[in-house]
């Protein structure tokens, strides 16, 4: 007769360890051959490991928060939405406006035509370097891209330029909404 609660009670115990060894193995396999999205929520490329920009910070401007366009030699149409696109996006962070700045790296080759049309937008701060000096904090990156910088100076991100002025207001969105998620989750700049 005290068999068959014995016989219960390891039944039991099976079946506790069961319900809390499952999930754990499950996790671990789920894990170890990626079935699922390992919740990236950026849109951009994540650039790893980030590249520096700090030699082209000068102490009058305080940390802050950044959207950077290299400006290439000859500004085709793409060239000419980044732009666009910089300005807009910096206009569209309402009252996040003051801890972002658009930036253009203009080097000496860079199209004087696009260069007239970045100085009249007043959003827009232009920085210069050398050639040498882009490829050395780019190394094995494309320039052709919008970047986010964070607030040390890394370029973190980085984003195509389209050709279609539609797809670039449309792509803008992406960095847009990548950009509002680290403000909110920076306390810097």
């Amino acid at each position: 007769m005290t068999q068959a609660p014995r016989k219960k009670n390891k039944g039991l115990i099976f079946l506790f360890i069961a319900v809390f060894a499952l999930p754990v193995i499950l996790a671990k396999f789920a894990l170890d051959f990626q079935w699922f999205n390992q919740a990236a929520t950026n849109k951009g490329q994540l650039l790893e490991p980030s590249l520096d920009m700090s030699n082209w910070q000068s102490e009058a401007h305080p940390p802050r928060w950044k959207f950077l366009y290299v400006l290439p030699d000859e500004c085709d149409e793409a060239c000419q939405n980044a732009i666009y696109s910089l300005n807009q996006l910096w206009l569209a962070l309402g009252k996040e406006q003051d801890r972002v700045e658009s930036v253009v790296v203009a080097k000496s080759t860079s199209d004087p035509v696009a260069m007239s049309k970045v100085i009249d937008y007043k959003t827009i701060r232009i920085i210069t370097a050398d050639e040498q000096s882009v490829n050395q904090v780019f190394k094995d990156v494309k320039t052709n891209g919008i970047f986010i910088v964070d607030t040390l100076n890394n370029i973190i991100l980085r984003y195509p330029t389209q050709n279609d002025q539609q797809e670039a207001v449309l792509h803008s969105r992406d960095i847009l909404s990548d950009m509002r998620k680290v403000l909110k989750l920076s306390r810097i700049g």
